[in-house]
């Protein structure tokens, strides 16, 4: 079995009430995110010592080094785990607002202004097919912001971008609260953001990448 464990939230199932619900919370990381973790260990000891000695986001950002057999289990699992650790690290009671320093610089650059960045980001998400998130991403190529969607568990590191804020519209993050209502979760998630969380990854975006896209390369 693979070493990983479940992630501790860092604030309480009920701290971010009443935008995201405590049985939700519970629920989403206790089930959900142990799920993705169980599966990660089981799939773990199925690649070579040196795939594991290279650890989860080196391989993320390169899968077809993999077995086919094990490939889609760990980019599901691997994903899962990863794209939730991220998650609840871009939450925090009393969150949102909108960011500052250069982040706020580069989004007002890259989308004209936070609030057609937010439109974009919410309208777009909404309208995911079946599962899967919003992110906002740092491209190391042309070394700028974009948003962008992935299916299911999908990490954007598998084609080489960094993620920066990710939002999970899997209906088991929300349907406890707003049923079908995908719309009404997205606006109330822009309340719990922790920005501060998001802007430090954006400074180390770059070196990010570095170190995942190009260190085994």
């Amino acid at each position: 079995m693979g070493d990983f464990l479940l992630p501790d939230l860092p604030y309480a199932y009920d701290a971010l009430e009443p935008h995201i619900d405590a049985q939700t919370m519970e629920i989403h990381h206790s089930k959900h995110h142990q799920a993705y973790t169980n599966g990660l260990n089981d799939a773990w000891d199925e690649m070579s010592k040196e795939n594991q000695d290279k650890g989860l986001l080196i391989i993320l950002s390169d899968l077809d080094q993999l077995k086919p057999e094990v490939r889609g289990r760990i980019n599901f699992h691997g994903g899962g785990y990863n794209n939730h650790e991220l998650f609840w690290k871009s939450m925090k009671p009393g969150g949102g607002g909108e960011p500052g320093g250069k982040l706020k610089e580069a989004i007002d650059k890259e989308f004209g202004s936070f609030e057609k960045f937010k439109e974009k980001f919410s309208a777009e998400t909404a309208v995911i097919q079946g599962s899967g998130w919003g992110w906002l991403i740092f491209n190391p190529v042309t070394k700028k912001i974009q948003f962008k969607t992935t299916a299911n568990q999908d990490s954007p590191i598998t084609e080489e971008l960094v993620p920066l804020l990710g939002l999970d519209v899997w209906e088991h993050a929300y349907y406890l609260k707003y049923e079908n209502k995908r719309p009404a979760y997205i606006e109330a998630w822009w309340n719990v953001i922790n920005w501060e969380e998001v802007e430090l990854r954006f400074t180390r975006a770059e070196n990010t990448a570095k170190a995942l896209f190009t260190k085994y390369r």
